[in-house]
């Protein structure tokens, strides 16, 4: 079953946007897709089945629209967060993720872009 997510990513950040617990749409999403830089919680998703549902699925489609300006911009870790949305988007890395191995691998390869980041500070 192919789900397509049919909705529009939010609009940028206003004053008179509505609020779902105190938050806007795009802060929402934001704080959403910028977990996902974190290798251990896609373990997480894919260890509730998450990334089995088609309509989880649908949604990681949708978050796509991140990678491009003038969304892009507002990521704290584009790098990461891009990558692993990236690979969210194959069938196989979703049912890789599971593996506590290939966590330590993404954690590993995390660490060393940030250490290879900063060595010019």
């Amino acid at each position: 079953m192919d789900i397509q997510m049919q909705q529009s990513p939010p609009p940028l950040p206003t004053n008179n946007e509505p609020k779902y617990g105190g938050f806007s749409r795009f802060e929402i999403e934001l704080e959403f897709v910028q977990s996902l830089a974190n290798p251990f919680y896609l373990n997480h998703l894919a260890s509730q089945k998450l990334l089995s549902e088609p309509a989880f699925v649908a949604y990681l489609s949708y978050l796509r629209y991140w990678t491009r300006p003038p969304y892009v911009k507002y990521l704290n870790y584009p790098g990461p967060t891009l990558k692993h949305l990236e690979l969210l988007q194959e069938e196989r890395f979703r049912q890789d993720v599971i593996s506590p191995e290939l966590v330590q691998v993404l954690a590993a390869e995390g660490a060393k872009a940030s250490v290879d980041w900063h060595k010019d500070d």
